[in-house]
């Protein structure tokens, strides 16, 4: 018999697979593992309705027949605690605006926000600490340079870190007053290199960052 594959059973399916591909071949990653992930402002947008659609493809929600404007970029790596182990079992969040700079928020302007764009996504960081979202390449919109906000909390803690992840080589990263209270290594800790990922999935972007708790 055969197996009819829905539209949410290929997207789980591209989410395992890239979630699978998140695991480096040699076990490491040279990304200052000795630097923790600094923390940043969540901003006033974070996220107030995690109900419905709320995983980690923010490309495709439920119900709605387009996919999210904007280069859809796969971003993943890994949890580590400071000694470089991974933090099995942590609670990953990212949220960012749509690609006409509009966040999924009350506060902010619904009027010509991507009805295709999830918005926020929530996943668990697997036995290895890997986990992997599928998104968009960020956009600036007036007063902050493109970037990912991002929320980590460890299996039992009470307090979430709270970061944001930028894109090497915008000119509006030296304008932007968060970006710019950071020191030189804690810059590289947050920063994503995107390049072109066609084996995962045509016309998409890969952005690979660990998470390292202190």
């Amino acid at each position: 018999m055969m197996l009819i594959q829905t539209p949410v059973m290929q997207r789980r399916l591209l989410l395992t697979a890239v979630a699978a591909l998140a695991v480096p071949a040699n076990g490491t990653r040279a990304q200052g593992l000795s630097v923790p992930t600094p923390r940043q402002t969540a901003g006033p947008f974070y996220p107030v309705d995690w109900s419905g659609d709320a995983d980690g493809d923010l490309v495709r929600v439920e119900g709605v027949a387009a996919q999210a404007q904007g280069v859809v970029t796969h971003l993943r790596g890994r949890v580590l605690d400071s000694a470089g182990q991974p933090v099995a079992g942590a609670l990953v969040e990212i949220w960012q605006c749509d690609a006409f700079g509009r966040y999924r928020h009350p506060r902010d302007r619904a009027d010509g926000r991507d009805a295709g764009f999830q918005g926020r996504g929530r996943v668990q960081a697997a036995a290895d600490g890997t986990y992997a979202f599928r998104t968009i390449r960020p956009v600036a919109y007036p007063g902050r340079t493109p970037h990912i906000h991002v929320a980590v909390i460890r299996p039992g803690a009470q307090e979430a870190l709270v970061t944001q992840f930028y894109l090497a080589g915008e000119t509006t990263n030296a304008r932007d007053f968060l970006f710019n209270g950071l020191d030189a290594r804690a810059k590289e800790a947050v920063m994503l290199r995107p390049v072109p990922a066609e084996r995962i999935e045509a016309g998409a972007l890969l952005a690979e960052r660990d998470i390292v708790l202190g």
